[in-house]
């Protein structure tokens, strides 16, 4: 049996939707039991617990739970973050999110997916890492954003990812 290279990691997830957050304490415990895991639905409650506990890793929502402003914090923390969205899905949300230096920038519709993605996130720097993300993931945004949506945020996501890893 293959040992996640999550479990034993200190994990927490921002959502304002709890059945968003058992889902993923779901998909990831059953990989990775030996993992601890903190939720938040508030913004209020995010910033508490990322300042008094030490994570790993951070899945950080983009809308309801000011996203991206937890964003902001956590990489002053220098922690690896994964932004998680449905409602904010787009170029413009994928292109902020590299800048601001999230590691990984996930649909909720891969939700099945979190383990893989999150290990990732953990088995590669930076620039390799999104690399690897958009490789997995150009096809899904493409067929869900337009065919142009590079060219409408102003650059590739290799230009992008580039930019941010200076």
């Amino acid at each position: 049996m293959i040992i996640s290279l999550l479990n034993g990691k200190r994990i927490l997830a921002v959502d304002d939707e709890p059945d968003v957050l058992e889902v993923l304490e779901e998909e990831i415990m059953d990989e990775c039991p030996n993992s601890s895991f903190d939720k938040a639905t508030t913004y209020e409650r995010a910033v508490k617990l990322l300042k008094s506990k030490p994570y790993d890793v951070v899945i950080l929502d983009i809308m309801g739970v000011r996203g991206f402003d937890i964003l902001e914090l956590a990489v002053k923390k220098d922690l690896k973050v994964a932004m998680l969205t449905a409602n904010a899905l787009s170029p413009e949300t994928l292109k902020k999110s590299i800048e601001m230096k999230a590691w990984a920038y996930l649909p909720k519709e891969k939700l099945g997916q979190v383990v893989p993605f999150l290990e990732d996130m953990l088995k590669h720097d930076f620039q390799s890492g999104w690399t690897h993300l958009m490789d997995k993931l150009h096809d899904f945004f493409t067929d869900t954003f337009e065919a142009d949506w590079e060219k409408k945020t102003g650059g590739t996501y290799e230009e992008w990812v580039g930019k941010s890893a200076l």
